[in-house]
């Protein structure tokens, strides 16, 4: 808790307890429970044991899923014959693919990781396949007679090709295939994948991860909004102002850039993070935690998003693209010349696009979404701005400031402003903040994931509809902005943004 006088603390402790609440975090749910009913039930046996990863040699296995796997096996959730195979076009065999990701996560990982790399690798085989390849990933697969969880971490572009070659395989039943975000590359090519998808497997074992649902911080949304009676009743236009959901970093797009210059920063964070935690601040009230209420409430809120029309895209919408600049110490140079950009791409590194939700509970109430790079500070929250009191008892010059409840996501915290009187004084007010933070303990994003995929628990994986409805309501955003519509301004690395935010 910030700093607050002795004489107010009485008087808030109430409402820091009723936020302090939400810090347990929420245990996973099972779908064949009773509705509503939280079950724990991690690492039995019929977990299934095996994770082949589909482009193992990618950026993607070093800095996430091998970590994730580590925490997981420190926490003791897998099962003892846990087993991983990696996958791709790379010439090495198990040693060499075992030193490679040794090497990488040696600069890059924290200590708990690095205690468990041993155990890890000696879990770890590796084959080199073309994943496109029927007959070669026939050799490797087409005799496993177990589940398997197959991971795609590959480039969108590889998808289609792969799932053929899988489904042609006939994975063992109960296998489960997982996608990484973007999933596609519009509305018409999101809508291809999940026929591609529906042809081949049931739907409940196609995960399509978003991992910003495995964040402690966004799971704690549903514990806030549902389980603090203090809040449902003003979650509504006739108290809320506005919502700004942001994702401000100062790293920029260096080492990425040849991936990030084919996606941009709409598709890459908007049309997927952003936009599932619009769905989950702005759901309808659940009636239980089972796979089909969380997913449906979720995609009924996407429904309700308006699109835009040209002209609202022109004056709803910002994009921009950092050039040189000092973020620290650090001297950044522009985007244009890191390895792999095309200028020709017209690529965006900020975008802030603000929406609206057709509903009768959030009618006028502008959701504001923005994400950039190479900006001056960090700032990853949700914050929900509450209109002004209807009568003031002060007089003209004790104008209070709108109460706001910021949900920072990284570090993970919940903070509540409220209005006091200033000491001694009867006429005048100011400003104070209720806040908790959360501790850093807990399993990451990544490795909760990968728990639900390995028990079969698809509530926190992003459902067929889902995606598409996300695309939905950015493609009108994209087509003007191809068009050259919405001019791409530049701003320095390391200020707050273009000047147009």
């Amino acid at each position: 808790m910030s700093d607050v006088r002795p004489g107010v603390y009485d008087m808030l402790c109430l409402p820091l307890t009723l936020l302090v609440a939400t810090e347990h975090r929420l245990v996973r749910w099972r779908s064949r429970s009773a509705p509503g009913m939280l079950v724990q039930d991690r690492g039995g046996a019929d977990m299934i044991q095996t994770l082949v990863i589909v482009g193992a040699s990618g950026d993607l296995t070093a800095r996430f899923l091998i970590p994730a796997i580590a925490r997981l096996h420190q926490a003791g959730k897998l099962p003892e014959g846990f087993r991983i195979l990696g996958i791709a076009w790379d010439d090495w065999n198990t040693e060499g693919f075992r030193s490679h990701l040794e090497r990488r996560l040696a600069s890059s990982s924290t200590p708990n990781v690095l205690g468990m790399l041993e155990a890890i690798l000696e879990r770890v085989d590796y084959r080199r396949v073309d994943v496109t390849s029927r007959d070669q990933l026939a050799q490797v697969l087409g005799n496993m007679t177990d589940p398997l969880v197959v991971y795609l971490a590959l480039p969108p572009g590889l998808f289609a090709p792969s799932i053929e070659s899988l489904a042609a395989l006939k994975l063992p039943k109960g296998s489960k295939v997982v996608l990484e975000k973007p999933f596609g590359e519009s509305l018409e090519s999101a809508q291809a994948l999940n026929r591609l998808l529906h042809e081949s497997f049931p739907e409940r074992d196609v995960f399509r991860l978003d991992h910003f649902l495995g964040k402690q911080t966004v799971q704690n949304i549903l514990g806030l909004r549902f389980a603090n009676r203090i809040f449902e009743p003003v979650w509504n236009t006739h108290h809320i102002e506005r919502v700004e959901i942001i994702w401000d970093e100062t790293i920029t797009a260096a080492g990425r850039a040849s991936f990030y210059d084919v996606t941009g920063a709409l598709r890459d964070m908007v049309q997927n993070h952003l936009l599932q935690l619009l769905a989950l601040i702005a759901m309808e009230p659940l009636h239980g935690l089972d796979e089909q209420t969380l997913r449906d409430h979720k995609v009924a809120v996407l429904r309700a998003v308006r699109r835009l029309a040209p002209d609202e895209v022109l004056r709803q919408t910002v994009r921009g693209r950092y050039t040189q600049g000092t973020i620290g110490k650090e001297e950044v140079l522009p985007y244009l010349q890191e390895e792999g950009v095309w200028a020709e791409r017209h690529t965006e590194t900020f975008a802030q696009v603000t929406l609206s939700i057709d509903n009768w509970r959030w009618a006028g109430v502008p959701f504001m979404l923005r994400t950039g790079k190479a900006l001056r500070c960090d700032r990853r929250e949700i914050a929900i701005h509450f209109k002004p009191v209807p009568h003031l008892a002060f007089g003209q010059e004790a104008q209070p400031i709108p109460n706001v409840l910021t949900i920072e996501l990284d570090p993970d915290r919940i903070a509540l402003s409220v209005n006091v009187n200033e000491p001694g004084d009867l006429c005048n007010l100011e400003q104070v903040e209720l806040d908790k933070r959360f501790p850093s303990g807990g399993l990451p994003a990544y490795a909760r994931l990968l728990l639900d995929v390995l028990d079969g628990d698809p509530t926190l994986s992003i459902r067929d509809d889902e995606a598409e409805e996300s695309w939905r309501i950015v493609e009108p955003i994209l087509q003007v902005w191809a068009k050259g519509g919405v001019p791409l301004v530049d701003y320095p690395a390391g200020s707050s943004g273009p000047m147009e935010s």
